[in-house]
């Protein structure tokens, strides 16, 4: 049944595959932000992810192949980060904006002559008679499996950070590297591990937007869905469920958009394609204001920057 020229099972459907590349570039960020780091970069690690995964894709045609050589792609561009931050010790915020833009150009150029090229379909899940229930067919069963690795991995990160000993040691980094390195924890490698990480999942994000959610190769293919990513983290209160919730809600906006257009919404467009980027705006405004318990949550030695000789 539609509603006002919308069905609303196709739009939930379709906001959980838009809410993968911004869940994963998130929960990358998150584990970042959770040792200390603070990375600018993930609309340029995402982008350049996106064009390593989409050319890995075509060469090889494997659409797994792709999603590795992006979350590939992704970490590389994390270890300069990385190298710049915590071996230079320049300054985090400067260094992400400026990886950011350079990934942005390096994506350009590494991504001409692939513009009008497809790539390799990834299939659904085969899940059998599951995908003809109705609504809850084409809502739960009807996707790709990085729609449900996308899940898992929020499960299984915020399951090492809660209940393992690593994600303890992450979190300590986190909220005090003198008192880590204290106790004889090696902050910079364990840093270090944080960002290659968050790289991959930017990447693997950006891998997903060129090979699945919109499959093909322009300029700018992200769109911005890496500041989203970053707002996201402070949406969630640096929790990896509220980040699944985040991506979601975020997602959910885009595509309402989307298909508000296709019905011949009154709206005119262009409020509408700037309304995910204005409701992120106005998330932000509204959990950074006053005392929000998200600022709380922030992990104390967020975007400083750690010399073991000090």
């Amino acid at each position: 049944m539609d509603i006002g020229g919308i069905n609303p099972v196709i739009l939930v459907a379709s906001l959980m595959v838009a809410a993968v590349p911004i869940m994963l570039a998130a929960l990358g960020e998150l584990v970042v932000e959770k040792s200390g780091v603070l990375n600018l970069g993930v609309e340029g690690m995402m982008i350049v992810g996106a064009i390593c995964g989409f050319i890995a894709a075509v060469a090889s045609g494997s659409p797994v192949v792709g999603f590795l050589a992006g979350a590939l792609g992704g970490a590389t561009l994390s270890l300069v980060f990385a190298f710049v931050t915590q071996v230079l010790l320049a300054n985090q915020v400067a260094t992400g904006l400026a990886l950011t833009l350079f990934g942005l150009g390096l994506s350009s150029l590494m991504g001409q002559g692939y513009n009008g090229i497809k790539p390799p379909v990834t299939a659904k899940v085969p899940f059998g008679p599951l995908t003809d229930i109705p609504i809850l067919g084409p809502i739960i069963f009807g996707h790709d499996w990085m729609v449900y690795a996308s899940i898992a991995l929020v499960a299984l990160v915020w399951w090492v950070l809660r209940s393992t000993r690593l994600g303890l040691i992450v979190r300590a980094v986190g909220e005090s590297h003198e008192a880590a390195h204290a106790l004889g924890y090696k902050v910079n490698r364990i840093r270090l591990g944080c960002i290659a990480f968050g790289g991959a999942m930017a990447g693997l994000g950006g891998a997903y937007v060129s090979l699945v959610r919109v499959p093909q190769w322009v300029d700018g293919i992200t769109a911005g869905a890496g500041w989203i990513a970053l707002a996201i983290v402070v949406f969630a209160s640096w929790r990896p469920w509220r980040v699944l919730i985040g991506a979601y809600l975020f997602g959910g906006i885009t595509v309402l958009q989307l298909n508000l257009q296709a019905a011949g919404s009154g709206i005119p467009v262009e409020y509408l394609s700037m309304s995910p980027y204005l409701v992120t705006i106005v998330v932000l405004v509204i959990m950074s204001s006053g005392r929000g318990r998200s600022s709380l949550n922030a992990p104390a030695s967020l975007g400083q920057n750690f010399h073991a000789a000090r």
